[in-house]
């Protein structure tokens, strides 16, 4: 499969550098420049980091003609309604099609300059365009806001998106007796702290239900909440203990004062 982007007189380094960094976050890897105003690949990599392995693939030419001339398929990316409709798409129904094509031969996803975009003429050489929907009293998108879109659909539909990470330790579902323990401990630390003072217990404690079942727990995070509730009771017991035992005097403590008319003679 073979993709290769093309910025048509692109008029900013910082911009070229977006979209060298969004193709490194994509997995694309070849970009041709077109006129550009200014290009130096230093200051793109100081911009862009870690994409020296892409700016060494990257070519430079004079003409819009050049730069297109081997690709089977031009898509352009523009904002610009036409009259004419023909393969108009979105870029999430367009980026299967897209695809398709590029199996048999080169495709160019082709964007135009930051202040104008691309022109009629240009897009008459497009063989397809794509269309972000956006506010239509604001519908430009900066140049690389537009290619990254495009590239991470294509990206999607090479079915190449990188899965999430498993969690490092998996555990079976929390069994019935799991939660019954749970609520069980949930009652006794909110009776601990007087919660039910002004509540109806049977309430609180159906709603609580209704919230942890929303979202069907593990064993490992039924056993982590039950500990929460379970320290709610044993840090009042040690307060509870710690009150007690000051109030009862030491051993240490300083004896009392015997009266002198309540001493032996």
């Amino acid at each position: 499969m073979s993709l290769v982007v093309v910025l048509h007189r692109p008029q900013d380094l910082v911009n070229i550098a977006g979209v060298v960094r969004a193709m490194k976050n994509f997995e694309l890897r070849d970009l041709r420049l077109v006129d550009p105003a200014e290009y130096e690949p230093y200051r793109v990599e100081g911009i862009a980091h870690n994409t020296g392995d892409l700016l060494q693939r990257v070519r430079l030419f004079e003409t819009l003609e050049d730069a297109l001339g081997d690709c089977v398929q031009v898509v352009g990316l523009t904002a610009r309604q036409r009259s004419a409709k023909r393969n108009v798409r979105r870029p999430r129904d367009a980026a299967p099609e897209i695809l398709e094509v590029a199996r048999s031969g080169l495709t160019a996803i082709l964007l135009g300059p930051e202040d104008t975009g691309l022109n009629n003429e240009e897009l008459d050489r497009c063989d397809r365009t794509v269309t972000i929907p956006t506010n239509p009293g604001y519908a430009s998108l900066n140049l690389v806001q537009a290619f990254s879109i495009m590239a991470y659909e294509l990206l999607l539909a090479r079915n190449e998106a990188r899965p999430f990470k498993a969690p490092r330790r998996e555990a079976p579902p929390a069994t019935h007796d799991d939660m019954e323990r749970l609520f069980a401990d949930a009652e006794r630390a909110l009776a601990t702290i007087d919660f039910f003072k002004t509540r109806q217990r049977e309430g609180v404690m159906r709603s609580l239900r209704e919230v942890l079942h929303r979202t069907p727990l593990d064993q490992r995070e039924a056993k982590l909440i039950r500990a929460m509730w379970i320290e709610v009771v044993r840090f009042f017991e040690r307060v509870a203990g710690s009150r007690i035992s000051s109030s009862i005097p030491s051993s240490s403590s300083k004896a009392p004062v015997i009266p002198s008319e309540a001493r032996e003679p």
